[in-house]
């Protein structure tokens, strides 16, 4: 690992590192490994690491939905055969792409986004927007890596993730003596709020929280002593956050530049999808449906030309309310 990378993840806890590393070697779905394989021989040497996020976490039915996955390669050059893919790679990670595999007579699901190692420890620790830091601050598995050095860098990118996204929620909250539910569901609030999201979602923090309630117990705990905004530990599990007015207004306008860089980036990845995600139309209208309920009528032509009507039902959605 070079002296740059280093620089993304320093001064991490031990304690914390061992947290995530014990996280991400948890049990998951034996039928993961059908996946796992199909995208070693996709992307062969290159890859570096899969991890998996999302709902599938906690079902072990995954034959019922899609599974959300990372692939993080080497470099983006090796790892698409298209040039163009590897612009698009490169300008605005992640490429998000469909597979689906068959086992035993059922149909295993993924969608996965394609970002190098190096990215994704860049994403971690330096993006101004939560889209990388605030997805696995949450927990995570490992379902495949390299190697040891491979595995390190990506729990150590996990790691860096827990303490970006304290340090960035925390200061929002002012000072007050606080608890980790607090803490998690005000940042995943946020974060939410950050990316086109559906009005169905002002619930999904608190739901996620609970979720994983033990987990943020034991990460906040394990990261506090090192983080910026140094919360005192209280007992009962609760912290006393002292940040000044200045510091909290300060924050307040990160979130909201974040909530309009997020509107913006959304949008590019959208578009971008219609060229990297096979049968994305349809599964944009699909996904749109599922968590609001509103149903997309994917005409040929919208299909055809995604690019050309896709930001004309987009902006129907912004106008409804439907997506904020």
């Amino acid at each position: 690992m070079n002296g740059e990378t280093d620089t993304y993840s320093q001064n991490l806890p031990p304690d914390l590192l061992a947290e995530i590393a014990a996280m991400c070697s948890r049990t998951v779905s034996p039928g993961l490994s059908v996946l796992t394989d199909a995208l070693r021989s996709r992307f062969g040497q290159g890859l570096k690491a899969i991890l998996l996020y999302g709902s599938c976490l906690h079902n072990d039915n995954i034959t019922d939905g899609v599974v959300d996955l990372y692939v993080l390669v080497d470099n983006y050059r090796d790892s698409h055969q298209q040039r163009l893919l590897q612009i698009l790679n490169a300008i605005l990670p992640p490429n998000v792409f469909y597979l689906e595999v068959q086992d035993q007579g059922h149909t295993l699901r993924t969608k996965y986004a394609v970002i190098s190692l190096e990215d994704f420890e860049k994403a971690a620790s330096h993006w101004f927007h939560p889209y990388i830091w605030a997805r696995f601050a949450q927990p995570a598995r490992l379902l495949y890596t390299q190697d040891e050095a491979s595995r390190s860098r990506v729990n150590r990118a996990l790691a860096q993730a827990v303490m970006t996204f304290l340090d960035c929620s925390i200061p929002a909250l002012g000072s007050c003596d606080t608890d980790t539910e607090t803490i998690w569901t005000q940042g995943l609030t946020l974060t939410y709020a950050a990316e086109l999201r559906p009005e169905l979602h002002k619930t999904r923090a608190h739901q996620l929280v609970h979720l994983n309630m033990s987990d943020y117990i034991t990460l906040t705990s394990c990261a506090a002593a090192a983080l910026k905004t140094r919360p005192q530990v209280l007992p009962q599990g609760r912290y006393r956050c002292e940040i000044n007015a200045s510091d909290q207004h300060r924050s307040l306008r990160q979130w909201r530049l974040r909530r309009w860089q997020g509107r913006v980036l959304s949008i590019l990845r959208l578009i971008k999808a219609a060229l990297t995600f096979r049968d994305g139309v349809d599964y944009a209208a699909w996904k749109i449906e599922r968590h609001t309920g509103i149903s997309i009528d994917v005409t040929p032509g919208l299909r055809r030309y995604p690019l050309l009507l896709g930001p004309r039902v987009l902006w129907k959605l912004l106008r409804r309310g439907t997506l904020r």
